[in-house]
């Protein structure tokens, strides 16, 4: 009997290491945890985006893979990355800065492997129950953090930042936000109040927290945007006019209380005319003349740019006047998705950009949940992009990657079980 109870206890860690469906419990849960790990540290991510991907390779069907890879929405996003690395060619910068700017894209390679497997899992949900999960223990934390300063992991943060920056946490905050609209509604036309309330009060504790505690600029021009994406896309006219009205009451009352948001929107005009008079080194001044030296740089090569990792040397030849000021100012980051792409490979990163963008909006059609949160996942990066590089930028091209990667793969999943049970009807 001990014999075979010993046996049984050798064999079965056999029997799990060749059963496929636990390496993608394993692979589910890994992703479960980078979600939750998302908003507190970049080291966590790193590893398990790592050891996620690590843990599909046993049971991988090499051929149903193929087949994935060969789609739109997969084919951009590894042709943008294979667009870096092939860049370091004709880039005049050292080696070690050509291929230190690949790094960004990297994160590319994961959406892939992400569209297969959470086409296979039942599991996608937990990922994003797992982020809105720990983004609102953010929250708690934050409204802490902004009484007790003493209480922030991170030395001379700014106000209500427990961990990492203000605008980080705008994204996190600003997307979960918005994207519990579509659960309320649900709920509420079901008539399922309690439900709709938690939805209700978990916007509300995020919203609270960027007027009254921490915002970033981006996060209040995107807000509305994306507000308007989801009535547009998920209520009738009547609706959205009440909510338009709504909207602008609780704007007014918002100003009104709120010291944070006067101060954050009183800053557009100040920097600019600060910029304007003395080319001060401002937040806005200084993205204006990033524009306008990345503009210049793309004129000089507009086809296939100058290269990855050519950025900053660029910089460093047009920098003029006292370090001081706005001109002479020397960046790696044009703080601008497009023109960043632009200035490193030319007019034909910017249609490989784009295409990833326009085929990941065309994969979330369609109502539902899953393709509301893919869908918002995008617009957020397609707009926040335009004041900042953010596939680029290692947390929210995280968000990007494990968003539409996520939702992404419970679509593809939902169209095959819509198309099969066609199939079997007819």
């Amino acid at each position: 009997m001990t014999a075979l109870t010993s046996h049984s206890a050798a064999v079965l860690p056999l029997r799990r290491w060749r059963d496929p469906a636990a390496w993608r419990t394993t692979v589910d849960v890994v992703a479960v945890l980078l979600a939750a790990a998302l908003p507190w540290s970049t080291s966590l991510v790193s590893i398990l985006g790592v050891v996620m991907v690590i843990m599909m390779l046993p049971h991988l069907d090499r051929d149903a893979f193929w087949r994935s890879l060969r789609r739109p929405i997969s084919i951009a996003p590894l042709a943008l990355f294979g667009l870096a690395l092939v860049g370091t060619l004709w880039s005049d910068v050292p080696w070690g800065a050509r291929l230190y700017a690949v790094g960004p894209a990297a994160k590319l390679l994961v959406l892939p492997a992400l569209f297969y497997h959470f086409e296979r899992s039942e599991r996608g949900v937990w990922v994003f129950v797992a982020f809105l999960g720990s983004c609102a223990l953010m929250v708690v934390m934050s409204t802490a953090v902004a009484f007790d300063p003493a209480l922030a992991l991170k030395p001379n943060a700014d106000r209500g930042i427990f961990v990492k920056n203000y605008i980080d946490q705008s994204q996190e905050f600003s997307l979960c936000a918005v994207a519990l609209a579509y659960p309320m509604a649900r709920f509420v036309g079901e008539k399922r109040w309690l439900l709709a309330l938690l939805m209700l009060v978990l916007m509300l504790a995020f919203l609270a927290n960027m007027l009254f505690v921490v915002t970033s600029r981006t996060a209040l021009v995107t807000i509305p945007i994306m507000l308007a994406v989801f009535g547009l896309m998920h209520l009738r006219w009547r609706a959205n006019l009440l909510i338009l009205l709504g909207a602008v009451a609780l704007g007014a009352a918002a100003w009104t209380v709120s010291p944070q948001l006067r101060q954050k929107v009183a800053t557009f005009t100040s920097e600019y005319q600060a910029y304007k008079e003395d080319r001060a080194t401002t937040s806005i001044g200084e993205r204006l003349e990033f524009w306008r030296k990345s503009l210049h740089f793309f004129a000089e090569a507009p086809v296939i740019g100058h290269g990855s990792g050519s950025t900053r040397h660029l910089f460093e030849l047009a920098a003029s006047g006292r370090s001081d000021l706005a001109s002479g100012q020397v960046i790696s980051n044009p703080h601008n998705q497009t023109l960043n792409v632009a200035v490193q490979w030319g007019l034909l990163g910017i249609i490989i950009l784009y295409a990833m963008w326009l085929s990941h909006l065309l994969l979330f059609r369609g109502d539902g949940l899953v393709a509301w949160i893919g869908l918002l996942v995008v617009v957020q990066n397609v707009f926040t992009s335009l004041f900042n590089s953010h596939i680029f930028d290692f947390h929210e091209g995280w968000m990007y990657v494990m968003g539409v990667g996520v939702a992404g793969g419970m679509m593809l999943k939902a169209r095959l079980q819509d198309t099969s049970s066609k199939s079997a009807a007819a």
